[in-house]
């Protein structure tokens, strides 16, 4: 571990982002919740392959349905602020063990998947959000 730590850090030089092991994405993998607006729109499970740790879809995790329950509306309720401060509306939270471990700004994957699964349009969701807040950005620019 130090010599992964030194090599990684360039002897402390350099920060790097870790994250903690959860054990539990081995059982029940991670979930993705799709939160538009701070709103969760929908969630799916990714499950690690046998032989690797991450349940990406890219890399082989497999997806499931998942709920999504009061736990992930409490995670998107505490986050909802943050995420507005940032400018961040549409976001992919990622939940191991009921914490939370990533936020994904950039296009976050799992939209088809839910839409597949929940038998849903979240992108609609999406589109909708999108159309009404540049109306009202352009009644701001017109008031100006």
């Amino acid at each position: 571990m130090n010599a992964i730590l030194e090599l990684s850090t360039r002897d402390g030089t350099r920060p790097v982002m870790a994250q903690r092991y959860l054990p539990a994405v081995r059982d029940e993998g991670d979930k993705r919740l799709i939160v538009l607006a701070g709103e969760p729109l929908g969630a799916v499970r990714r499950i690690p392959r046998e032989d690797e740790h991450r349940g990406n879809i890219h890399v082989g995790g497999r997806v499931e349905r998942a709920p999504v329950d009061a736990r992930d509306r409490e995670i998107c309720r505490r986050m909802a602020e943050r995420l507005a401060a940032d400018g961040l509306y549409f976001v992919g939270l990622d939940v191991i063990g009921g914490l939370l471990t990533e936020v994904n700004v950039t296009s976050p994957t799992g939209v088809q998947e839910i839409d597949r699964l929940d038998g849903v349009c979240l992108e609609a969701h999406v589109l909708d959000f999108v159309e009404a807040r540049a109306a009202t950005l352009d009644r701001r620019a017109a008031a100006h």
